[in-house]
């Protein structure tokens, strides 16, 4: 994806997420769920106008600072390597918060759902592009698997993040389970991810100290 494209398209979202809350804003009550605990029932609650404007306010700060990592990023030569791949994980990142604010609304003004449940397909389809982003990324010190061992050697980085890419993209379908499992959505969206940022970590670590067995120096 082209930056030009995807600044259209991150316009377009912000419109999105202005009107929505232009126009739910008046319907909502004084207080708003805004937090869910494990079984997805609300037990958080702030006021109308934080309930609408928080979300889209933090989709936008992280969005622009995103966009600017691969300028300052000190090996941002490495990062338009996979420059469209990383567009379009910043725009499905945005679309995935836009969807998490029309879920807010949704509860507040429709009643209450079980809001784990719904979140599931969003986050199965953020993860599987966090899987795509990490498959493809080339070292750098801001985007994918930053372990001291993968930013040492640039053959730890590319073994790390091949499999890193794989296993993200087959935790996003195992949570998916979450879905038909509402009870233990939560379990799902949050174990399979976590078993997996563990595990790269822990692979990079020893992958290091393996080359650097084989070899007698440290790659």
């Amino acid at each position: 994806m082209s930056n030009r494209t995807l600044l259209i398209c991150l316009g377009v979202l912000t419109l999105i997420l202005v009107a929505s809350s232009v126009l739910a804003y008046p319907r909502l009550p004084e207080q708003v769920a805004v937090h869910w605990n494990a079984r997805g029932e609300a037990d958080g609650y702030d006021g109308r106008f934080m309930g609408v404007v928080f979300l889209p306010l933090l989709t936008i700060a992280v969005t622009l600072l995103m966009l600017v990592i691969p300028s300052i990023d000190p090996l941002r030569r490495n990062i338009q390597q996979f420059r469209a791949t990383f567009n379009l994980f910043v725009l499905v990142f945005s679309l995935y918060m836009t969807c998490l604010h029309a879920l807010t609304i949704a509860y507040n003004l429709a009643g209450p759902f079980n809001m784990s449940r719904w979140m599931v397909p969003g986050f199965a389809g953020l993860f599987y592009f966090v899987g795509e982003l990490v498959g493809k990324a080339k070292r750098n010190y801001m985007i994918g698997i930053r372990t001291p061992w993968t930013l040492a050697s640039d053959a730890v980085w590319e073994a790390t993040h091949r499999r890193g890419g794989m296993l993200f993209k087959a935790a996003a379908v195992v949570s998916l389970l979450g879905f038909v499992m509402p009870s233990a959505a939560i379990w799902w969206l949050l174990v399979p991810v976590l078993a997996v940022s563990a595990y790269t970590v822990i692979y990079s670590y020893l992958l290091y100290r393996r080359l650097g067995l084989q070899t007698g120096t440290q790659p």
